[in-house]
């Protein structure tokens, strides 16, 4: 790229970033407008209030009948003349009530209590889980922060060099060759930058989904710190599981399958429906009469075994359920707890050495490359090491933050690190 063409670009986005609004957030911050914002959330919180609903329901005593029945009606002996009453019609007014029998009503109250439980830990659960993926957002907004600042550090430093070049160029001190391989390095540098500013537009839409904020993604920046390293490698483990909201949840649905089917074979407790009935009667000598009545199912054709075999599988297929569910909330806890000691090892072996060995060293070589006691090669080699080692300290910051968030969401129950 011509210089002119650069400083113009450069120009560019300075001014367009000048007139550009930011809202820089902490973690905390995020997660509050998450809590306001999040469509998971609202979701997993309307879930609640239809199950909540679905109780009340459940509860409910069946709504008696009421029925009006006009038979007797002749056309040709005439309808009779007067008010109502007095027409030559036979009137029934009956009412119904339907009693249910073998705890109908307390079975569906039980397993409509538990499907109750069940959404609330679900949404304990998509709290947790959402939680957890604001926060990898987040770090990886930070990440991409980081590695922008880092390679734009990097083409600064060899826009120097390449300015530096030239003049030395100019009184002889360095060949074209070497001038030729600082253009070279320049131009990796600033592909290195434009692709760190890609990925940072892409955490920055990431994250502003979380907040709802997606006509604000490009004003974001995120402010925290990383989380420092503990003085001493903490002891980590696997927490309660049987306290995660997803093992719960899945544990409440079998109480549901449960209740289903024992709702199912209380159908063959036969249900009796109770009624009473008045009647006026207008054929020849008015009269007035009253009955009630009784009526049950016959169970003829059938006793239910359909309804009651489809609820045994429900309740298999619940079991089986909870028993994945368990089973990968120990996998995930015991992988979390791994990942958590892996990470810190990386990032301490990184921070307590590494990174300061390639910042001596690229130090050291600019040093001599200045008093003609290094090549350029070298120098350049020790500036891509110095490079590479800081944005691998970098992504071993990110990975030990999403470690440690994920082991605290995850599975940490009950455990302090």
């Amino acid at each position: 790229m011509h210089r002119p063409i650069a400083l113009l670009l450069l120009l560019l986005s300075t001014l367009t970033a000048a007139g550009q609004t930011t809202q820089r957030l902490t973690l905390a911050d995020a997660e509050n407008l998450w809590q306001a914002r999040s469509r998971e959330i609202q979701l997993s919180r309307a879930a609640v209030a239809g199950a909540e609903a679905d109780v009340i329901t459940a509860g409910q005593i069946p709504n008696p009948q009421v029925a009006l029945n006009i038979s007797e009606i002749s056309p040709w002996s005439g309808y009779g003349a007067g008010p109502w009453k007095d027409k030559k019609m036979d009137n029934v007014l009956s009412l119904s009530q339907l009693v249910e029998r073998g705890s109908k009503r307390d079975l569906r109250v039980k397993g409509a209590g538990a499907l109750l439980d069940a959404a609330k830990n679900e949404l304990h659960d998509t709290d947790r889980t959402q939680r957890l993926a604001l926060t990898q957002a987040y770090y990886a907004l930070m990440l991409a922060q980081d590695k922008r600042r880092l390679t734009g550090e990097a083409a600064a430093t060899y826009e120097k060099s390449l300015e530096s070049g030239r003049l030395r160029l100019k009184t002889g001190d360095i060949a074209p060759v070497e001038l030729s391989r600082l253009q070279i390095d320049k131009s990796r540098a600033d592909n290195e930058l434009r692709q760190a500013e890609a990925d940072l537009e892409k955490a920055q839409v990431a994250l502003a989904y979380f907040l709802g904020q997606e006509a604000r993604a490009t004003e974001l920046i995120a402010a925290d710190n990383w989380p420092p390293l503990p003085e001493s490698t903490p002891v980590v483990s696997r927490g309660d599981i049987a306290k995660r909201p997803d093992v719960e949840a899945s544990r409440q649905r079998l109480a549901a399958a449960e209740a289903v089917r024992d709702l199912a074979k209380a159908q063959k407790t036969r249900d009796v429906t109770l009624s009473v009935q008045y009647e006026h009667n207008m054929q020849g000598t008015p009269t007035n009469s009253y009955g009630f009545g009784v009526s049950v199912p016959l169970f003829l054709w059938h006793e239910y075994e359909g309804e009651i075999a489809r609820t045994e599988a429900d309740l298999v297929t619940a079991r089986l359920l909870m028993e994945r569910t368990e089973a990968q909330a120990m996998g995930s806890a015991d992988q979390a707890a791994s990942a958590l000691r892996s990470a810190e090892a990386r990032l301490r072996r990184l921070e307590t050495g590494l990174l300061a060995d390639a910042e001596r060293v690229a130090k050291a070589a600019e040093f001599a490359y200045g008093k003609g006691g290094m090549s350029l090669m070298d120098l350049l080699d020790a500036r891509r090491t110095l490079r590479q080692v800081q944005i691998e300290a970098a992504s071993a910051r990110a990975d030990y933050a999403n470690a440690l968030a994920a082991w605290r969401l995850e599975a940490n129950y009950g455990i302090q690190p």
